[in-house]
């Protein structure tokens, strides 16, 4: 019997202006030491930016399809067999996918360098809404990795 009890999932509350669960899972991601004010005003100020870049008159759907595109579907798991160890291919479970595309979006936006949070957070959507940028080339890296490793996919369990 496993000693390992499962966690139980807390239920977040949508964001007050549009209504959306990923959208408030995105602010709670950017909010940094508690400031959810701060963070979900540089989240609704890079919003108008973005959809004023896009040409989009819903922010909301223009987010979710950068999000769609910079999620994830296949990485790479160390499992050790013998002495070797193997990088195995698996398919990332939804919710995992969205935490990464998140992460690396919202990462990519701190590490663009003479901008400010709402900019980058502008620019790096944007960037994933046309399917290019950082965070699109490292879901290409990681889609590469698990291709390259396709022929370790029977070590998979």
């Amino acid at each position: 019997m496993s000693r390992r009890r499962r966690a139980v999932k807390r239920e977040i509350a949508p964001d007050p202006v549009y209504r959306s669960l990923l959208l408030a899972k995105f602010i709670n991601k950017v909010m940094v030491c508690g400031k959810k004010s701060t963070a979900r005003r540089i989240i609704y100020n890079a919003l108008e930016k973005f959809a004023k870049r896009v040409k989009s008159d819903n922010p909301m759907e223009a987010f979710e399809q950068a999000l769609e595109n910079a999620k994830p579907s296949l990485e790479v798991k160390s499992r050790r067999v013998g002495g070797a160890t193997y990088q195995v291919p698996i398919e990332i479970p939804t919710n995992r996918r969205i935490s990464m595309a998140m992460g690396w979006i919202i990462n990519y936006s701190r590490d663009k360098v003479g901008k400010s949070m709402e900019d980058g957070l502008a620019g790096e959507l944007s960037d994933c809404y046309n399917n290019q940028g950082t965070t699109i080339k490292k879901k290409d890296d990681t889609h590469r990795m698990a291709e390259a490793n396709k022929a370790f996919a029977h070590y998979k369990w």
